[in-house]
């Protein structure tokens, strides 16, 4: 068992995608093929059929952040939470979303709390790196224009 779980989720030969979002999420599909598929866990554990003809698409904390924030979803129901539930990738939450989610809710799966907070530090050091980059992007610019004259 992975206790690290972020993605529980396989592609049959067709290429549907099912995926189990949290402990007994059993999730079936009937393939072009005829045979049936199934994915169950959630974040939980990895539970397959019997197929080998399918492709895993799991991920987990310890295949690194930046296949983290490209197949954790949450789950939200807008600000006011009146809207339809849609999913988003962690990469495309607004920063303020994912504070606000860390400091509120208290259920959230570990996991999930994992990769958001890891995603505060990357956006976070992907700051610093930017402005460096400008800093020496203005040096150069100022050595240039000094060159000039």
């Amino acid at each position: 068992m992975n206790n690290s779980i972020v993605y529980n989720a396989i592609r049959t030969p067709d290429g549907t995608v099912i995926e189990s979002r949290h402990v007994h999420d059993y999730q079936t599909h009937t393939d072009a093929n005829g045979k049936e598929y199934m994915v169950d866990g959630g974040m939980e554990y990895l539970r397959r059929n019997a197929h080998d003809d399918y492709t895993d698409l799991s991920v987990t904390l310890d295949d690194g952040h930046e296949a983290v924030r490209e197949a954790l979803t949450w789950g939200a129901r807008g600000i006011d939470n009146k809207q339809p539930l849609t999913y988003v990738k962690l990469r495309d939450m607004d920063t303020d979303h994912i504070e606000a989610c860390l400091a509120t809710q208290h259920q959230m799966h570990k996991n999930i709390r994992t990769a958001m907070q890891n995603e505060l530090l990357y956006r976070s050091e992907l700051k610093q790196i930017l402005q460096e980059l400008s800093d020496i992007g203005q040096k150069i610019e100022k050595a240039l224009q000094e060159q000039k004259t």
